[in-house]
């Protein structure tokens, strides 16, 4: 298929040395405009790939430790997932608690964006998520087999708060790595990613050491706990790095001036100028909401891109595809029973996501006006049928298993997963360069929202298809 040239954005050196300019051109006869530094050491891209890590590990440690679960809800019994109400819907449950309220605390988060500094909302959050995960440490040696059902009760307001905590810090992050060079937005979009392998792997590796499941589990949390320390470590270097403090310093006055020599206009009430028809904050303090219509008249594509591709993935990942056994589960063989969710669902998955969000440094197709961008991301629709017809159990109405060897789920995972990442990073990056620089943070957390109503909506969704089944 062709597509215009201006669709497309290529990486090659050109493309990287434009990427360091300010979204808002230098006007002749205006002069605070200052070459950027450079990144040392890649130090700034390692930090938001590291906020990236952190910004998914409280949902990913969670969604991960399926044998866990599994075994505190059936009263400290190794049972699979024909036990309880609560242990076989336990992802679906784990979903809807984990989305339904970080809605909200996303748009809090737009609102308050030029009102609270995103060193408070990044750090308070990290904080918040240290906490809770180290109640739900503790909790890993506590004897629940007496109160499930308050361990259960337990286990969702933590759930809760940590979700909304780690909405506000992913929102706030992309909200500071806008104001950066699309690459910085990458890395934190493929430390996400990663976050799911570290999960993964610390998850099989901890099957494999550990002699029983609160062992096991104990490890994983605590390694979980060591990364959230290792990304409020790495926040508070950020600012003190010159690369960093370029992006980062006030651009209070320069708007006001670019507006005047670009025939634009600047109201003082709003704290708004009009460039080019836009309206732009003249102050990054400013304690305006951001005004949302230039926003969406921009990137409401893209917002759209962002909301299905993570719509169809929440659905399928995890409560679908977790509850996807071995055909050949009756073996006896360890890969069939201990090893084949874990590595199956999601290893191959948080890898196969990895893969597609880091190709997007170096392809970048379909561009952000193409068409063909949101035709791929409905296209994945297709992935529901495909998993539905797997050997899901149990199943109590669709008996019918087509898909009926192991093959089918690792291929359909790795689909699935290479697909989120490579079409959910797109439009995550480019929402905001197609803004001007004063709208990059604003844009950036309204991008975070589109992705996080996304999966609120797909998490309700997949509780719906897992009861059909």
């Amino acid at each position: 298929m062709m597509m215009e040239a201006e669709d497309c954005l290529h990486t090659d050196s050109h493309s990287q040395m434009e990427d360091e300019e300010p979204l808002i051109s230098k006007p002749a006869g205006i002069s605070y405009f200052h070459p950027a530094p450079q990144d040392k050491y890649n130090l700034v891209y390692i930090i938001f790939f590291f906020l990236g890590i952190g910004s998914l590990l409280p949902w990913n440690f969670f969604c991960t430790a399926k044998h866990y679960w599994l075994y505190k809800l059936n009263n400290g019994t190794q049972q699979s997932g024909h036990g309880s109400d609560l242990s076989i819907n336990f992802e679906s449950y784990l979903s809807i608690a984990s989305t339904a309220p970080s809605v909200l605390c996303l748009m809090l988060n737009f609102i308050l964006v030029n009102r609270i500094s995103s060193n408070v909302r990044v750090l308070s959050s990290l904080f918040i998520m240290l906490l809770i995960f180290c109640v739900t440490t503790v909790l890993v040696k506590v004897d629940t087999s007496q109160w499930t059902y308050q361990f259960f009760g337990v286990t969702m307001m933590c759930v809760v708060i940590i979700s909304g905590a780690s909405n506000v810090f992913l929102g706030s992050a992309f909200g500071v790595a806008g104001r950066f060079p699309m690459k910085n937005a990458q890395a934190l979009i493929s430390g996400q990613a990663m976050g799911g392998m570290i999960s993964a792997l610390a998850s099989v590796i901890d099957l494999a050491a550990a002699e029983n499941v609160s062992d096991s589990a104990l490890a994983y949390f605590l390694t979980a706990d060591f990364f959230l320390v290792i990304c409020i470590i790495m926040y508070l270097l950020l600012s003190k790095i010159p690369y960093s403090r370029y992006y980062l310093n006030n651009l209070e006055g320069r708007i006001v001036s670019a507006a005047g020599e670009l025939g634009g206009s600047f109201n003082d009430d709003t704290g708004y100028s009009t460039i080019n028809g836009l309206v732009v904050s003249t102050s990054e303090t400013s304690s305006q909401v951001p005004p949302l219509k230039p926003i969406l008249k921009k990137t409401a594509v893209l917002g759209f891109c962002v909301f299905y591709t993570f719509f169809i993935s929440i659905i399928v990942f995890p409560s679908i595809s977790s509850n996807i056994e071995s055909v050949s589960k009756n073996s006896g063989s360890a890969w069939t029973n201990k090893y084949f969710i874990p590595l199956t669902s999601f290893l191959l998955y948080n890898f196969a996501d990895w893969s597609g969000r880091q190709i997007t440094v170096w392809i970048q197709i379909p561009g952000p006006k193409s068409k063909l961008l949101p035709f791929l991301v409905m296209l994945r629709t297709l992935f529901l049928p495909l998993f539905i017809f797997c050997n899901y159990q149990p199943r109590h109405h669709i008996r019918k298993v087509i898909f009926d060897h192991d093959f089918y789920p690792a291929i359909f995972v790795s689909l699935l997963g290479f697909s989120n990442g490579y079409l959910g990073t797109l439009p995550m990056i480019y929402g905001p360069k197609v803004v001007p620089k004063e709208l990059s943070e604003p844009t950036a957390v309204m991008m975070s929202f589109f992705l996080t109503l996304g999966l609120a909506a797909g998490s309700a969704f997949s509780a719906i298809i897992v009861h059909l089944i």
